[in-house]
């Protein structure tokens, strides 16, 4: 069965551009693929476990070839439950707003927990890295308030979009499509830039 996993990176609920767009996807989607199975996941509900100093801990004992124990194994134990939600998904939606240039902390405390030894990755000490989840694909939604394409440096930089296609790459997925809303502020009429947003989403919900 196809299943979609849809990682939502704003806490802004009703108010977010990102989660709008994601919802015109989802809906298209969910019409169109009447079988598939729907997870939604908000990474601000409070599901989602650290990775402080004991699951650090736990991950290089795997990568030394040990079995975690103590505090340890049980933030091993988490991070593998929240991986295995990804796993378990075949195509995927990212919902992200741009913070600060960037990413919200709350997404790469999601890529931090789940880039794992053996879960996203494996390693090879001659062969480098290799990514395990293949066969997958990916939408990633982009909204950003002042940087745009085109705008000057003093409109800020992009390290979004390149953080996400990296990470997804570097983890075997090379099947990305995106859409982005970068309006700026400072314009009165953004509709034009989300009307169309929304009928990319609606575009990609169908085919994806």
């Amino acid at each position: 069965m196809t299943r979609l996993l849809h990682v939502s990176a704003s806490p802004r609920a009703a108010a977010s551009e990102s989660l709008a767009i994601a919802r015109t996807f989802v809906d298209t989607f969910a019409a169109t693929h009447p079988d598939a199975e729907i997870d939604e996941f908000d990474l601000w509900d409070g599901t989602l476990p650290e990775f402080g100093p004991a699951a650090a801990a736990a991950k290089m004992a795997v990568f030394a070839g040990q079995t975690p124990s103590g505090d340890g194994a049980a933030g091993w134990a988490a991070a593998r439950t929240t991986f295995e939600r990804l796993d378990a998904a075949d195509r995927y939606l990212f919902s992200v707003p741009m913070w600060n240039a960037g990413i919200p902390y709350i997404l790469k405390q999601f890529i931090d927990v789940v880039s794992q030894p053996g879960m996203v990755f494996g390693f090879d000490p001659e062969a480098g890295y290799d990514g395990l989840l293949r066969g997958k694909k990916a939408v990633l939604v982009y909204t950003s308030a002042v940087y745009g394409p085109g705008r000057g440096p003093s409109f800020g930089s992009d390290f979004q979009a390149p953080y996400l296609r990296d990470w997804l790459a570097w983890a075997g997925v090379d099947d990305v499509e995106e859409i982005a809303f970068r309006p700026n502020l400072v314009t009165a009429d953004a509709e034009s830039g989300r009307s169309a947003a929304h009928a990319l989403a609606r575009d990609l919900g169908k085919t994806f």
